[in-house]
């Protein structure tokens, strides 16, 4: 009897090796990889910053959807660059719990629904990479401290143990890192 394909989400702050782990993993098991929607528009030169708090609010509102909906679209295997709990940690990191609790509940309830479409999610440590001054994610350690800390946060309360793959900050190269990814596959 084949398995199905594992359904993947790479998780963790800027700058943790997210995007190439997800090519190499997505590649190694020929799968599609979901891109990062915010990386696509930072790269396009899209201005974060030229937003206000309720334009980006809606903004992550709108991309948790489109990633939650590509999940429940896509049949098989796959691997997306971020996760929509990642959408309740940008929320959350940039203070929007407190400006609105009903939409912060609404938001990670969805998030946690949308987990049950991956067999596992992939959390990145902090700060076992430099960080790049690319224009595209900010280089600022602490910021990116502040992100993971939430993320780890999130993925520790609601995803389930032997669903969370944790890369160890000693598995740098990004063949190390798909190979401790597909071993942890193959072991479960």
């Amino acid at each position: 009897m084949s398995r199905a394909a594992p359904r993947l989400g790479i998780t963790g702050s800027a700058g943790t090796g997210k995007t190439t782990l997800a090519a190499a993993v997505a590649c190694r098991l020929a799968v599609p990889v979901l891109p990062e929607a915010m990386r696509a528009l930072l790269e396009q030169g899209f201005d974060l910053h030229s937003l206000s708090r309720d334009q980006h609010r809606d903004l992550l509102c709108r991309q948790a959807d489109a990633l939650a909906c590509d999940l429940a679209r896509i049949d098989g295997g796959l691997v997306s660059d971020r996760t929509p709990l990642d959408m309740a940690a940008f929320w959350l990191s940039n203070g929007y719990g407190v400006d609105d609790p009903a939409a912060t509940e609404a938001l990670l309830a969805r998030a946690i629904m949308a987990l049950a479409d991956y067999s596992h999610i992939v959390l990145l440590p902090w700060g076992a990479m430099p960080l790049a001054a690319d224009g595209v994610r900010s280089p600022n350690p602490w910021l990116q401290l502040h992100f993971q800390t939430i993320i780890e946060g999130l993925c520790r309360r609601w995803v389930e143990p032997a669903r969370l793959i944790a890369l160890p900050e000693t598995a740098m190269a990004p063949e190390a890192r798909c190979a401790f990814v597909l071993e942890r596959l193959a072991a479960d």
